[in-house]
């Protein structure tokens, strides 16, 4: 894991807050964290595991108007570092009490950005762990590499009760080579992270270690391609948007831009000429399984955002690499440990970029043209976990739709085999060197608000007219839609024979044809889950199992797997928040979409996997009465020139 993307500056000017949604200042972080120590809920062994804005409820947010003061809280959840526990709470940071305490005995916080490289050389020196290095010939023990990984839950003898954390090994052969051409199969351990000790080392045999260099870094390439002629993009006259704080607003857009350690970004009250569309937008969970039962490798089920915390993992974004063009950064500040604030600086990037064409038609008879070309507002940050990176784009586009994209790449993580021999589970992308067959399944939680708060979910299918005396000639099709009224019946699968999407309605509004004013969801990286429901992993990630879900709006139902991840039973989430079967319909409701990459691997995905794409849309769909970009002026690009 490469932390040097983070700064800590040691002293900070006092930060103006100008919304009620903007996230916490440095000083709000070790504010919070100073009021939690008055109490420590574990005394000398309390630590912090994340320092997080309180949002206001919805009413305080609508009511808020700039220069009125603003009330702050902060979430704070705490674990202690000797027993299994976790505890949140709310404060005040005006008045500097604790105004809520819950108390979660037997749960795991997540995994640490501090524990990562701690764990590394708790493992290195443990006994048992040389001893089988030693037996596959490697005796600096310098040169090999631990990745981390959660552990999952799966009733393994010896690991109740604890707090735990597994690991995958490879070697380095020489300063900077890519170590993960080099995987020890068969080998890993088992660490208590409260005790800092390795409780048991997993042995299932020797397997050659593949020995063959496959570099990526500069360094180490000996011919390059030609330099190619740059693509520069310039905006002489400056940007579209402007911030006040962290709200922006871009054209007809306007929103506000959040983040914390959990979830990365998060926006905040979309709104398209002034005309609400989503309360709140972000991804709530990520679950990567993979397919071997081989070896360790069945435990390889991470929970990328529930475990981890991906806010955590992001990057200190570069000018002209991560970001092209002209662009504005903004710093995160999120807490360490012991409570401190910590600061990740350009880690959110917002940026213009030219979409393409927008709409034209050339009317025939006249030779007359009409053409328009699109932007897009970009906001994105890059996390890296482990070995893979992960791109978060959300794009705001002039017509009106909104979209999120994930641009996966990085390194695959990597196993071995006897050269030629890949297992059914895998395939050889280097001679000995395995990838398996693995998925990267993501949940937006979207809190819907379509021109309001009162909104219904339309299910929308497309079935032919049966041959028939209304169906003479066979060409008859038509569009069915089917409201949801209540949770049970809004845990629904996509289905391509019927084109099936969903529509997000506010039935109290209507456009000029008399229909109800809506958002489409597009949904079309829908992934079938291969991990058996009533698995260990299956049952913590139940979420997969449907594409949509509708719930009634609770502020506190967060997370479709449950609030505590790292080492969950399945208890929580959206099984057990549709059980209420509340009414969804003409009320205030949160759409969660499942969507992501199935990943068979290729051999082009190593030494560094080329970005591949995921995501979803969110178009308008009878919101507007027209085409809304359809009065914006000609213009024709005067930078533009003849190859």
């Amino acid at each position: 894991m490469d932390t040097c993307c983070v700064s800590s500056p040691p002293h900070q000017m006092p930060m103006v807050v100008s919304h009620p949604l903007q996230p916490l200042t440095p000083q709000e972080i070790r504010q919070a964290a100073a009021i939690v120590r008055t109490c420590a809920p574990y005394g000398n062994d309390t630590r912090f595991e994340t320092i997080e804005l309180m949002e206001p409820d919805k009413a305080t947010v609508s009511a808020f108007s700039p220069g009125v003061a603003i009330e702050r809280k902060a979430r704070v959840n705490v674990f202690s570092a000797a027993i299994v526990s976790v505890t949140s709470l709310i404060v005040c940071l005006d008045t500097e009490t604790i105004l809520s305490r819950k108390d979660f005995p037997g749960r795991r916080p997540m995994i640490q950005l501090e524990q990562f490289l701690g764990i590394e050389g708790i493992v290195r020196t443990d006994p048992a762990f040389i001893a089988a290095c030693k037996r596959r010939g490697i005796t600096d023990m310098d040169t090999v590499c631990i990745d981390p990984w959660s552990a999952g839950n799966f009733d393994v003898p010896g690991e109740e009760g604890r707090h735990l954390c597994h690991v995958f090994c490879w070697v380095r052969l020489r300063e900077n080579e890519n170590f993960y051409a080099h995987p020890i199969e068969g080998l890993n351990a088992v660490i208590d992270l409260n005790t800092n000790e390795v409780i048991r080392v997993d042995d299932y045999g020797i397997v050659p270690i593949p020995m063959q260099e496959v570099n990526y870094e500069s360094q180490f390439i000996e011919t390059f391609q030609p330099q190619a002629k740059p693509i520069n993009v310039v905006q002489p006259e400056g940007v579209n948007f402007s911030f006040d704080g962290h709200r922006i607003t871009w054209r007809n857009w306007s929103l506000v831009v959040g983040f914390n350690a959990r979830e990365a970004l998060t926006l905040h009250d979309i709104r398209f000429d002034g005309r609400p569309i989503v309360n709140r937008a972000s991804i709530v969970e990520m679950t990567v399984p993979y397919g071997s039962p081989d070896n360790g490798h069945f435990r390889k089920n991470v929970f990328d955002i529930g475990e981890y915390g991906i806010g955590k993992l992001a990057n200190s974004l570069k000018l002209g690499c991560d970001c092209l063009g002209v662009i504005k950064y903004l710093d995160v500040h999120l807490n360490t440990m012991d409570g401190d604030p910590w600061t990740i600086e350009k880690a959110i990037c917002v940026h213009e970029e030219d979409s393409g064409l927008l709409w034209k038609h050339i009317d025939f008879r006249t030779e007359r043209a009409e053409i328009r070309r699109g932007a897009k507002l970009v906001i994105s940050t890059i996390c890296t976990v482990g070995n893979y990176e992960y791109g978060l784009y959300w794009y705001l586009f002039l017509d009106g739709t909104i979209e999120h994209e994930v641009k996966a790449t990085g390194i695959i993580n990597t196993a071995a085999c006897i050269p030629g021999q890949p297992p059914k589970y895998g395939r050889e992308v280097a001679p000995g060197v395995v990838g398996h067959i693995h998925q990267h399944i993501l949940c937006a939680r979207l809190d819907m608000a379509v021109d309001g708060d009162a909104n219904s979910v339309v299910e929308c299918n497309t079935y032919s007219e049966p041959l028939g005396p209304s169906n003479p000639y066979g060409n008859a099709f038509y569009e069915e839609q089917t409201i949801l009224t209540r949770e049970s019946e809004a845990a629904r699968r996509a289905n391509p024979a019927s084109h099936r999407y969903w529509k997000i309605i506010n039935p109290n509004k209507t456009n000029h044809t008399g229909a109800a004013v809506g958002y489409k969801l597009e949904a079309n990286h829908c992934v079938t889950p291969f991990v058996h429901p009533d698995s260990p992993s299956g049952k913590r990630a139940a979420f997969v199992q449907n594409h949509v879900w509708v719930t009634a709006f609770d502020p506190d139902e967060r997370f479709p797997a449950g609030d505590f991840m790292n080492h969950s039973d399945g208890a929580g989430g959206l099984v057990e928040f549709i059980a209420k079967d509340r009414p969804i319909e003409n009320t205030d409701i949160v759409l969660w979409h499942i969507f992501g990459l199935h990943h068979p691997v290729r051999v082009e995905d190593f030494p560094v996997q080329p970005c591949v794409f995921t995501g979803f849309k969110l178009m308008p769909s009878g919101f507007f009465n027209r085409n809304p970009a359809i009065n914006l002026p000609p213009v024709v690009n005067a930078s533009s020139s003849a190859a």
